[in-house]
């Protein structure tokens, strides 16, 4: 029997950096199916990629994708925070609706399929204790938040009923993201590194002391590859596991930007106060206990400088 492998949301950033260390990984597919509202791209020129554009929203599109060949699922497509914000019928349609209709496709054609679902931090919210778990309450204070936490119980529950082999992950804020900003409430966590080392200013909205819970890109898609292989006895009935982050705050991060770099390049940014901005992200936690995922066989970064040299040795185009 072939095997195939689905990444939703597979042409963005994450999604393209999975399928491409997917595609260097010891993992055995026939398939790798890249879908997008855009055009994914196929970033290793492999012949199993498969790149569909479509849009998960309209009657049957889910359907088509999910076959009796499908083994695993990674369900990163999603609306971003301010954005489900801002719109928010649309925000709900692509982050819970869609859930669903995977989750009923999975369910009709094997329970074996493994299903990673990408949640969030944002599912925290208000007063939180000084130590975040896995099983902390949830109480999120954005629709997107919001969104996710019901699309983890969505999946906790059909796991339960052995509809699905689920499994639902908590991305840290990822840092350094290449690209330009997009709607995310946490743009800027990137931006106010991204920009300064491309020669380009940026604007930091939050409060320089305020404490983010970060992971490099490496390491979250290291991370969710992982993920998918662990066994399901591992997890327990609760399918829901942080994934280890850091606790760094923005001027912490400016200060590594220093280190590495120069005066000029710090100088790039400078402080503009949004409180639509602050009140979404100071909501999410700023620690979270790693020690769970640890033993599961999950991995942490160490030090802030590293994002830094991971970005400029992966990402940068310009020499700094």
């Amino acid at each position: 029997m072939a095997m195939q492998i689905i990444i939703t949301g597979g042409g963005g950033f994450l999604g393209q950096r999975l399928a491409k260390a997917l595609l260097n990984d010891s993992v055995a597919f026939d398939e790798l199916l890249l879908v997008d509202l855009v055009q994914p791209a196929n970033p290793g020129s492999d012949a199993r990629v498969r790149c569909l554009q479509a849009d998960l929203t309209v009657p049957g599109a889910v359907d088509a994708l999910i076959n009796a060949d499908t083994r695993l699922v990674f369900h990163l497509a999603a609306i971003v925070s301010s954005h489900a914000e801002s719109d928010f019928d649309l925000g709900w349609q692509v982050n819970l609706d869609v859930t669903r209709q995977l989750l009923e496709a999975c369910r009709r054609n094997g329970p074996d399929i493994r299903f990673v679902f990408s949640s969030s931090v944002a599912v925290y919210g208000g007063t939180l204790p000084d130590l975040v778990t896995d099983t902390t309450a949830v109480t999120p204070r954005s629709s997107y938040g919001a969104q996710k936490a019901m699309g983890e119980l969505l999946v906790n529950d059909y796991a339960r009923k052995g509809f699905v082999d689920g499994r639902v992950v908590r991305l840290p804020t990822i840092c350094v993201r290449p690209g330009r900003p997009n709607q995310a409430a946490s743009s800027f966590v990137s931006s106010i590194i991204r920009e300064p080392l491309n020669g380009e200013p940026a604007v930091c909205p939050v409060s320089p002391a305020l404490p983010l819970w970060l992971s490099s890109p490496d390491t979250v898609v290291q991370n969710l590859i992982h993920a998918a292989r662990l066994p399901a006895t591992y997890l327990g009935d609760w399918r829901t596991i942080n994934l280890p982050g850091i606790q760094v705050t923005v001027q912490q991060m400016l200060d590594a930007l220093g280190r590495l770099t120069d005066a000029d390049t710090l100088g790039r940014v400078r402080f503009e106060p949004n409180e639509a901005i602050n009140r979404i992200v100071s909501s999410w936690p700023g620690a979270i206990d790693n020690r769970r995922a640890l033993s599961l066989g999950f991995q942490a970064d160490h030090r802030f400088d590293e994002f830094i040299r991971q970005y400029m040795a992966s990402d940068l185009h310009r020499k700094v």
